[in-house]
């Protein structure tokens, strides 16, 4: 991972509902918007933005089946993250 890779995973998670996006994420095997929306009480273009920043920075991949998106954590990524992360130790 580059570090303008870093500076925009870190921006994401920077934000407490992406943080907890994240992390209910990392329990599941995948959600959707409207399951976040339920998770974390927003509306449904406040998910939306959220979601966005969160595949932006490839933590989040989004696949669509039909009408339904379904998010899964992209755990390449965050392993990425963690090995850029832990080089500063």
């Amino acid at each position: 991972m580059d570090s303008k890779s870093c500076e925009k995973a870190t921006g994401a998670i920077a934000d407490k509902y992406r943080l907890s996006i994240l992390l209910e994420l990392a329990q599941r095997e995948s959600m959707t918007p409207s399951e976040i929306q339920e998770l974390t009480g927003l509306s449904q273009p406040c998910v939306s933005h959220h979601v966005r920043l969160l595949t932006e920075s490839e933590l989040v991949a989004a696949t669509k089946e039909g009408r339904n998106v379904h998010l899964r954590l992209n755990k390449d990524t965050t392993r990425q993250l963690s090995d850029f992360l832990a080089k500063l130790t």
